[in-house]
């Protein structure tokens, strides 16, 4: 069966779910793991008018979050790499 978005929602792009593949893989993360990557607008000053979040939610429970102080399309692996296993509990 092949889902379609509903009319008026957004399908996920190319890059977001590369970038949700990406970060799968880093952190070894089973398919029973959700990964939840937003776009959203910043209002800090000092700091880019977007950031992406990024956020990762074991079936266990709990949800590990990092923010990354710039747009999605601007994200590389190397960027998830340098900003996810920092702080990713073992």
């Amino acid at each position: 069966m092949y889902l379609e978005p509903r009319p008026g929602i957004a399908w996920p792009s190319p890059h977001l779910r590369e970038l949700r593949d990406t970060v799968r893989a880093l952190l070894g993360l089973d398919d029973d793991t959700a990964i939840v990557i937003r776009q959203l607008a910043c209002g800090e000053l000092g700091y880019p008018p977007l950031e992406t979040v990024v956020e990762v939610l074991p079936m266990d429970g709990g949800i590990h979050r990092w923010t990354l102080r710039r747009p999605a399309d601007e994200i590389t692996e190397h960027c998830l790499r340098a900003t996810l296993l920092h702080r990713w509990p073992i």
